[in-house]
């Protein structure tokens, strides 16, 4: 496996690596670090020379993060069971709650993202017609969500929706009486002995959920040994196999669950992915973790691509 990995990387198949930490059976097998220029959400750093103290986007990976916390908040009792409406966790938009056609929606079509609802993240982060950052921009997040056209029936289809995890988040933070940030530290990292880390916030003041959480790789590697040990004491392992049991396919042999990506081909494996490269990968059968970072942003992740193939063909 390293000498695939440094291989890739002597010959400048990953110019944009940044990162990679990867565990096995609980162990560190592989740490290597990059350089280059990077962007906080958008926001240039630099060129940094990353090592295992920095800080690193996760973009999408975010999502998945959020989903564990929400594991975690049904657990205490802060938030309803995925069955549960959606609309109706927002009652202070009282025109959509009582609107028929969005009755249907529950939380559980937010976290496989089949909420049929108009949404288009196709377009570039830079600009408004791309639906997340529409949504970041407009005076109330959750309502520009959840007023959104209805454009099918809910549970049908997967469609990419940044907009359902910041729904998610909201609801977490409102069930926990803080903010998503805060709850995450004390839910989430603290266990872990996850002590740096960073979640950026919108225009709103309010912590993206769909992209802002910033971790050391190695931070993001233990939060995939959690998920491969089931959870231990901190998220429920009963929603750890909810979570990650297939529930709406994405393209053959490639399926969503709560929040998670799922392969589900001969060697199944659970992944968080985010833009630019970032990713955290669990394969059950042979132990492994592989988290990654990258600064492949709003382009083709070629480079993190050949990375994941050398570790995960090993």
């Amino acid at each position: 496996m390293a000498e695939r990995v440094d291989e890739i990387l002597r010959a400048g198949r990953a110019p944009h690596f940044h990162g990679l930490v990867v565990l096995r059976g609980g162990e560190p097998v592989l740490e290597r670090y990059g350089s280059g220029p990077d962007h906080r959400l958008g926001e240039p750093l630099g060129h940094v020379e990353f090592g295992r103290d920095t800080l690193h986007d996760l973009r999408s990976v975010s999502k998945s993060m959020v989903a564990l916390l929400y594991g975690i908040a049904l657990g205490e009792g802060l938030v309803p069971e995925p069955g549960a409406g959606l609309v109706a966790q927002f009652p202070e938009y009282a025109d959509l709650v009582a609107d028929p056609a969005r009755a249907h929606l529950t939380i559980e079509h937010a976290l496989t993202m089949t909420l049929g609802l108009d949404w288009n993240e196709d377009a570039p982060y830079t600009s408004t017609a791309n639906s997340e950052i529409a949504m970041e921009e407009a005076p109330d997040r959750y309502r520009y969500v959840l007023e959104r056209p209805v454009a099918e029936e809910a549970g049908r289809r997967w469609l990419y929706c940044g907009g359902a995890s910041a729904l998610l988040g909201g609801i977490i933070a409102r069930g926990a009486g803080r903010p998503l940030e805060e709850y995450a530290a004390t839910a989430l990292f603290e266990p872990l002995g996850i002590t740096s880390w960073e979640w950026s916030k919108g225009g709103h003041g309010t912590a993206s959920a769909a992209a802002g959480l910033r971790l050391r790789p190695m931070d993001l590697a233990a939060i995939g040994q959690l998920v491969l040990d089931g959870g231990r004491d901190v998220v429920p392992a009963s929603w750890l196999r909810a979570a990650l049991t297939p529930r709406v396919v994405i393209d053959p042999g490639f399926e969503y669950g709560y929040q998670w990506y799922l392969n589900t081909g001969k060697r199944p494996w659970a992944a968080a992915l985010g833009n630019g490269g970032q990713r955290l990968i669990v394969r059950e059968e042979d132990a492994l973790v592989v988290a990654m970072t990258a600064g492949e942003y709003d382009q083709d992740p070629g480079g993190a691509t050949a990375l994941t193939e050398a570790i995960l063909d090993d």
